[in-house]
């Protein structure tokens, strides 16, 4: 019986940039190695791959989907190339996989099963973000998507306020890109003058915009987030 094969966790781009500009060799060598992708959309993965290794057979891949459409009971069907043998590559549609990315089950799952899991390095936008911010990185925590509704959402933002003050903790959000410049408005005007903010925009892409400010001077700085993929940090002190 052959050992069990590996599940490859396999970061891509944050955007439309040349993959090897930001994805180091080693994640080219593992997508020409393996044939069977855990993946969230069939068509961007096919494209990544293509990217990345433009000389791959796209008619040899096997492609399981795993989004929020995925039952549970399916899971361990796409971990049995690697029962059998063969490795496995998890493949994000933006970043890393397992971080903020349904493809934390399929991880989960592996560990159960004694499936070694290699995670390749890559672009984290939430750790580039707080990489840049200019606060605190040894104490932070990423919370996601705030909520939809204006009221909620305000009384989340000073929640995550009063974490910074009390516990010296950065805090990391994010928004749907196309409400973006809703909730920098709503950050603005909720949050104290003195929290600062750092606004960490198309990370890694031509267009990148990263910029820490307190409050009271965002409220007088032009920026346009629509449709641009951004990460929100703040931190009061």
């Amino acid at each position: 019986m052959n050992p069990p094969g590996k599940l490859y966790l396999i970061p891509t781009t944050l955007g439309e940039n040349e993959p090897l500009s930001v994805l180091p060799l080693t994640v080219k060598k593992v997508i020409e190695e393996v044939d069977v992708f855990i993946v969230e959309n069939e068509k961007t993965a096919r494209k990544d791959i293509k990217r990345i290794s433009a000389g791959k057979q796209q008619s040899n891949l096997k492609l399981f989907p795993l989004n929020k459409f995925t039952e549970e009971s399916e899971l361990p069907t796409y971990l049995e190339p690697c029962l059998q043998g063969q490795n496995v590559g998890l493949i994000s549609e933006a970043g890393c996989p397992g971080v903020a990315d349904p493809g934390a089950d399929i991880v989960n799952l592996a560990h159960k099963l004694n499936i070694k899991v290699v995670p390749l390095v890559g672009p984290s936008s939430i750790l580039l973000a707080i990489m840049a911010s200019g606060m605190n990185g040894q104490s932070f925590a990423f919370n996601g998507y705030l909520p939809k509704d204006s009221s909620a959402r305000k009384s989340e933002l000073k929640r995550l306020e009063r974490l910074t003050y009390e516990h010296n903790q950065t805090q990391c959000f994010m928004e749907t890109p196309f409400r973006n410049n809703k909730l920098l408005q709503d950050v603005i005007t909720t949050l104290n003058d003195d929290t600062e903010l750092c606004v960490a925009c198309d990370i890694t892409l031509p267009s990148e915009y990263i910029k820490t400010l307190p409050i009271k001077i965002w409220k007088n700085t032009k920026v346009d987030l629509h449709k641009r993929p951004t990460m929100f940090v703040i931190q009061r002190k």
